[in-house]
């Protein structure tokens, strides 16, 4: 190898162990502008999100507070009053009674030995109904009445004595003091005897009450004996070895029904139309289409100050004996001065203690209360007389809670029915 060749691979060789001087390039500067701009761009972001956040929840809060608003107020229904023109007559629900109706009761104590009428059958005064045993009776009776011979036979005795006492007296025969004797002997016989009869007497009237009698015509309505029975006349039921005692309930009930009594209780507003004599028409459900004349013949002349009616009787003739007692009938009276009424539901009535009001309903959707006057009561409808106008609608059914004034949510009946479930 050359000497040139040598020196070329010593500088190589050099070169590869002295470190190369590497030149750094300083780095790029960065503008204000570039950093920012993400920056603002977040903000902006979050500011916008921030005001769509309480947009919403603005929004949100409104529509609660209406909806919360809205459910609030009370659901009701509304109905507008049917108008009655020129009523002509008043229609009042009335009770059918017989005329006479007698409990009959045991007034003997013994057992039943036969009974002669049955429920539904017509009886004539003094008719025979049933007839009692009363063995110890008749033995208190036949002792009453040898007592009473025994006392007679006494005074008897006494007044012959009293007599010859009275005829030697006046001889001088007898003492004075024996005189008195034989005339205070008499007094004290003669009583005898009168308590004697009277006992005897108080046994018969209990042994007549042996047999039972109707008091008056009429029909037999209820049948409480049986044959065999014993009947307490000491008004207590109990029991006894041969059988049941009854003593506390009547034994019979007998109604006279030739002619009916029909109570009825006529409003307030219509007692000057209850006079004595007026005639009224009275129909039944079990009839439809007829009618039956009765006359008003009595009232109370007072206004009950519960409910505010006068109570009246109606009598109607039932010669055939096809009015029932204990019917429910209809009884149509005449009106003096006919007037036309608003028919509501009974539900719309508010019970107060000031009286009886209705709630309206305004276009603002606000109830007010009304104090209304009640004519006639149809049951599931009422009759006012003043307080509420023509047109005017009432809420059906109002809640306790409703006060005058109150924001009130109109919606149909179903619908209130559903929400108040």
């Amino acid at each position: 190898m050359s000497a040139e060749e040598q020196s070329q691979q010593s500088a190589v060789h050099d070169g590869a162990h002295k470190p190369e001087l590497i030149k750094h390039e300083p780095p790029p500067k960065v503008s204000r502008a570039s950093v920012l701009t993400p920056v603002l761009i977040v903000f902006v972001v979050t500011v916008i999100l921030a005001i769509v956040g309480i947009v919403r929840r603005q929004h949100a809060s409104t529509v609660l507070a209406k909806y919360t608003a809205t459910v609030a107020a009370p659901p009701v229904s509304v109905q507008q009053p049917m108008l009655q023109q020129s009523a002509q007559e008043i229609v009042l629900p009335g009770n059918m009674q017989a005329f006479t109706l007698a409990p009959i009761y045991a007034r003997t104590t013994g057992y039943v030995k036969g009974w002669y009428h049955d429920i539904g059958s017509h009886v004539s005064k003094g008719e025979l109904l049933a007839v009692i045993e009363t063995p110890e009776l008749d033995q208190q009776l036949a002792q009453a009445k040898a007592d009473l011979a025994t006392a007679q036979g006494n005074a008897k005795l006494a007044k012959t004595t009293a007599d010859r006492y009275q005829d030697l007296i006046g001889k001088n025969a007898v003492s004075q003091q024996d005189t008195d004797n034989a005339a205070t002997q008499l007094q004290t016989t003669t009583t005898a005897v009168n308590s004697a009869t009277a006992n005897m007497r108080r046994l018969e009237e209990l042994q007549s009450f042996e047999r039972i009698v109707a008091p008056f015509d009429g029909v037999i309505t209820a049948r409480n004996i049986d044959i065999g029975q014993l009947i307490s006349a000491t008004g207590s039921t109990t029991t006894a070895g041969a059988g049941t005692v009854v003593g506390s309930k009547e034994v019979f009930d007998i109604s006279a029904v030739r002619t009916l009594r029909v109570f009825v209780n006529v409003p307030q507003i219509y007692a000057p139309d209850a006079k004595n004599g007026v005639i009224a028409s009275l129909t039944l459900p079990q009839y439809p289409g007829r009618k039956f004349d009765g006359k008003l013949v009595r009232s109370s002349n007072a206004v009950d100050p519960t409910t505010r009616t006068l109570l009246a009787e109606v009598d109607v003739d039932n010669p055939s004996g096809e009015l029932l007692p204990g019917s429910y009938t209809e009884v149509h009276l005449h009106t003096s001065n006919p007037a036309p009424a608003l028919i509501v539901p009974v539900s719309a009535l508010i019970l107060e203690p000031d009286g009886l009001r209705v709630a309206t309903v305004d276009s603002n959707s606000v109830a007010h209360l009304a104090h209304v006057t009640a004519g006639r009561d149809f049951g599931t409808s009422v009759e006012i007389l003043s307080g509420l106008q023509q047109g005017q609608g009432v809420i059906a059914n109002p809640p306790d809670s409703l006060t005058d004034g109150e924001k009130v949510r109109i919606v149909t009946s179903k619908q209130a029915a559903a929400e108040t479930k």
